[in-house]
């Protein structure tokens, strides 16, 4: 196993750093937006299926219950 040279490690790092490409404030801000609509649209998707699965189940469970 190679011993790793701390000062080689924190040089690596810091170059490998300057590589990354930041986002804007504004690409922050709209990406934030679109992931509460899209979760927004899923939240109500789900509970559209979980009211049809609910009516369906009742349906059933009163036609062979009763």
């Amino acid at each position: 196993m190679a011993i790793a040279n701390p000062v080689k490690f924190v040089n690596e790092v810091r170059a490998e750093v300057a590589k990354v490409v930041w986002p804007t404030r504004r690409e922050v801000v709209l990406t934030t937006i679109m992931v509460f609509i899209m979760a927004t649209l899923t939240a109500i998707f789900f509970s559209i299926v979980d009211m049809g699965i609910r009516a369906g189940l009742t349906t059933v469970l009163s036609y062979f219950g009763s």
